[in-house]
């Protein structure tokens, strides 16, 4: 009984985790809103202890801050955390999409394929959501095809950031038009253009985030 109950805990508390990363990568949950556990227990009809074990991975995911003693809130992101988070990000993704352009089969870059055409149909008809689930998922799946452990466990490390910063990203189709010449030049396996476009890539998401800290705009966090 015992086991099973710790059993159904854990995926309560997967589940949970789920819905409040989505809630709070597509901006559904503000910066600075506050994550009380019990209201969130009786909002997902589940007990206090999933929502706990939850908000403690949010927290190593660098996107929620503990309050000791009180509750915890979604994460405010200064121009510092953007900064940092760019330069260690250009260093790992570069390598992944150099990688993954390397050691793609047929399979692999279908699938990132499918990605990027459901990112731009949806970034076609509006539906900023959709879009940016999508442009997050085109860098997951170059993560695997990478098929280095290594990377996987680093860039892991800060996925959810990674997710976030898709949100700031107000053009959605300039956007996929980058993913675009991202996939042409993976399907070439043009190691020495990835190594130029990637960091372009990853910069103007750098850009996007800056420009709506600099202008005061509610940062999608």
């Amino acid at each position: 009984m015992a086991g099973a109950m710790g059993a159904s805990t854990e995926l309560e508390s997967v589940r949970v985790t789920r819905i409040l990363r989505d809630d709070i990568v597509l901006g559904r949950r503000v910066p600075g809103s506050r994550l009380v556990e019990r209201d969130i227990a009786a909002e997902l009809n589940v007990s206090r202890l999933p929502v706990r074990e939850a908000i403690r991975t949010l927290v190593a995911e660098g996107v929620v801050v503990a309050r000791p003693r009180t509750w915890a809130v979604v994460r405010e992101f200064t121009h510092r955390d953007i900064r940092d988070f760019a330069e260690v990000r250009e260093a790992i993704e570069t390598l992944i999409f150099v990688f993954a352009a390397e050691r793609h089969d047929e399979l692999g870059i279908t699938r990132i394929r499918d990605a990027y055409e459901r990112e731009l149909e949806a970034a076609r008809t509006g539906d900023s959501e959709s879009a940016r689930i999508a442009a997050a998922e085109f860098h997951e799946i170059a993560v695997e095809l990478a098929a280095n452990e290594m990377l996987g466990e680093l860039i892991a490390v800060f996925l959810t950031r990674l997710r976030w910063l898709f949100g700031q990203h107000d053009d959605l189709l300039a956007m996929a038009d980058e993913h675009r010449i991202i996939l042409e030049a993976m399907e070439a396996r043009d190691t020495d253009a990835l190594r130029r476009i990637v960091p372009a890539h990853l910069a103007s998401g750098q850009s996007a985030a800056e420009r709506r800290l600099a202008d005061g705009s509610d940062l999608v966090v």
